[in-house]
């Protein structure tokens, strides 16, 4: 067995690379943050031809520049001894977008391997790429892969087994007789690098290797550094602070990427065929998708036509797990009275297990179809359209126009929409973006919407639920607007986004994207709220004196009772929504459970159930002007710990996390109060 090789893949955001790192690695694999940063990283070990294989995947990124914590990141490392070979993964339909980052890596004087992602669809386009000439203008190898067929995986693992160690390119051929013959420089760089500069930019490039190689002889990558000296990066300029002023007063890092790009059109004239006419295909939908005046309303319809799916397809569906569900509860009840079970027991487990994770089960349905939906819009290629159209306005409100991909994600989960806040460049951006995102409706609330709309809205409740997610969107962006004309900060940086090409979803992405939601869901059906369902049934149970007869004697009713003149005004002053509410604060979802526990109702989901609640509530004075209020603090109050953990963690400070906390409780309560006496007015 030989030594291990280190293996860094990096590339452009969406291009299939940890895709293709995962199809080496499998299960085979741990997930850590960078030493020092909140940015996640993965390894994971391959084996190929008795050699070992240590793959690190990258975080995204366009460029080498670090603007980001991803940036910085991936950029630290492939520099280091860690990386060995770089695999540089591209989208092969999308070619001329990702060469960019190639051309750069290759300037790192590293072993470089470029790994063509997504041959199959560039097949499916028409399309075809010159696998001969590609290399021939690069100088390193070029190898044909499909992450998500797994073909191509041995060869490309073959050729960085050849070309460790390697820091000579391959043959250059560019055809450049003209530009040789007409440079007045003093090398003929054309037969050594890849990517050669304008004479002016080599003569400067010539002149700060002299100086580097004078201050540093042992550093390697001169020319990079070089380069980058031009470009004034900050970090390569404070580490070798050589003598600048007399060869670029100014950055040149414009004229570098037009440069660059001019040698990547070059490249696409001689080694793509057939991408004119799938790229006017694109533009012609995109004259409407995108459109200044269509692009936003189009949006607002699509996502009205999601929840009408979520709710007609869903519910059809739910109602044949609420029908399993009396069936199971009524199976366990009448067993347990068979067996002769003490009663607090039975109603332990019928009314605080069963009803508080069965209620929650029934749920499935709409959260399945919602996340199909978006999966099939995500893979498609058109929410990178939504992010896009939102720019302009993300940006007049003092967001940056990146903050739209987390405020997005946040649809799905909090979580991962907090820590995608990762990706804008300054720390303001971030704080604001954090601030913001529990503001839109992640699935877990959907439960919530679903159960109380259904109640009190009838025919309406698509409608309701939809206002949520809307009222979110607009709450999370007004509020950015308010704090930015507070701390005096505009959005310096507009969304640099790829729109891809338009593609039917593939099938087993989607599967596996609705799966991983579903499994999330049924993990936490499985945990928090099993636990939270049993907490709240001892709460409820449970009073200073012992197991209690009379709820009103229980600590549950103590805690929520204290709360009562607090939410009072804004429709909410019953002791049972208060505990409901806190319950919330572990998952979205106890907040139903919790309910059907707190007033008594077994099987709350059912339509028998929810005519029982409804009469309860009913009776207590609670309306639907009550039920909109709940659903808008549910909405906008304190997010789950999960979320308040991942918070924390990206803030680093305690002080910062409670007070974003206690921000979020206000704004609910100010909402919640606003909208319920609007509607007591109706």
């Amino acid at each position: 067995m030989g030594e291990v090789i280190n293996v860094g893949f990096i590339g452009n955001p969406n291009c299939g690379k940890t895709t293709l790192f995962n199809a080496y690695t499998g299960a085979n694999l741990k997930v850590a943050n960078w030493p020092g940063v909140t940015v996640e990283k993965k390894e994971g070990m391959t084996e190929y031809e008795g050699d070992r294989f240590k793959l690190i995947d990258l975080p995204g990124i366009y460029s080498l520049t670090s603007y980001t914590m991803e940036e910085t990141v991936s950029r630290e490392c492939i520099m280091s001894d860690d990386v060995d070979v770089i695999v540089d993964v591209v989208d092969a339909s999308s070619l001329e977008r990702n060469l960019y980052l190639t051309l750069q890596l290759i300037e790192l004087g590293k072993p470089v391997v470029l790994a063509l992602n997504m041959m199959d669809i560039v097949e499916e386009r028409g399309m075809e790429i010159d696998l001969h000439r590609l290399p021939e203008m690069l100088g390193i190898p070029a190898i044909p892969v499909s992450a998500r067929k797994r073909t191509g995986l041995s060869i490309l693992m073959h050729a960085v087994k050849h070309h460790e160690g390697l820091i000579t390119q391959d043959p250059l051929i560019h055809h450049h007789q003209e530009k040789e013959e007409h440079s007045s420089h003093r090398h003929n760089h054309h037969a050594e690098y890849a990517m050669v500069y304008s004479d002016e930019i080599e003569d400067k490039i010539d002149i700060l290797i002299d100086r580097l190689s004078a201050q540093d002889p042992g550093l390697t990558n001169k020319r990079w550094h070089a380069i980058k000296l031009l470009e004034h990066d900050p970090v390569v300029m404070e580490r070798h602070p050589v003598q600048l002023a007399d060869v670029a007063a100014e950055s040149m890092e414009k004229e570098i990427i037009n440069q660059k790009y001019d040698f990547i059109e070059e490249i696409i004239q001689e080694v793509l065929v057939n991408k004119s006419q799938k790229a006017e295909r694109t533009e012609r939908v995109d004259r409407i998708m995108t459109s200044r005046f269509l692009g936003l309303p189009i949006f607002l319809f699509i996502m009205a036509f999601v929840f009408f799916i979520t709710f007609t397809v869903g519910d059809w569906m739910k109602g044949y797990f609420e029908l399993g569900l009396v069936w199971f509860s009524d199976l366990v009840s009448n067993g347990l009275e068979a067996l002769h079970a003490n009663p607090l027991i039975r109603s332990l487990i019928v009314d605080g297990i069963i009803s508080g994770v069965g209620g929650i089960l029934t749920f499935l349905p709409n959260i399945f179809i919602l996340f199909l939906a978006l999966a099939f819009l995500e893979d498609s290629g058109y929410m990178s359209r939504v992010a896009y159209i939102m720019d302009d306005l993300m940006s007049h409100l003092g967001l940056s126009g990146r903050a739209f991909i987390p405020l997005l994600l946040g649809f799905g989960c909090s979580v991962p929409a907090v820590m995608a806040s990762r990706a804008l460049e300054h720390r303001k951006d971030r704080l604001k973006t954090i601030l913001v995102t529990p503001f839109m409706s992640c699935s877990a609330r959907l439960p919530i919407y679903v159960l109380f709309s259904s109640m009190f809205f009838g025919k309406y409740r698509m409608l309701v639920c939809y206002s949520m997610y809307l009222l979110g969107i607009v709450i999370a962006i007004a509020a950015a607007f308010i704090v930015s004309r507070f701390d005096g900060s505009k959005a310096e940086h507009a969304l640099l986004i790829e729109l891809p090409e338009y593609k039917t979803p593939n099938a087993h992405t989607i599967a596996i994207y609705v799966w991983e939601k579903v499994k999330d869901y049924l993990s936490k059906a499985g945990t928090v709220i099993f636990i939270a369902s049993i907490i709240m049934w001892g709460v409820m149970n449970l009073g200073p004196h012992g197991f209690v007869s009379d709820i009103s004697e229980s600590f549950g009713s103590i805690i929520g009772k204290a709360l009562v003149p607090v939410l009072a005004p804004a429709g909410l002053g019953y002791w049972q929504i208060a505990v409901a509410l806190i319950s919330g604060i572990a998952a979205k979802e106890v907040v139903v459970s919790s309910c059907s526990v707190l007033f008594g109702i077994a099987n709350i989901t059912t339509p028998s159930g929810m005519d029982s609640m409804v009469a309860v509530l009913g009776s207590m004075g609670f309306g639907a002007a009550n039920a909109y209020a709940l659903m808008v603090f549910c909405l906008l109050y304190v997010p789950c710990m999960a979320t308040l953990g991942t918070i924390h963690r990206e803030v680093g400070k305690t002080s910062i996390t409670v007070a974003f906390a206690c921000f979020q409780l206000v704004i609910a309560w100010i909402f919640a109060v606003i909208f319920y006496r609007i509607g007591m007015m109706f």
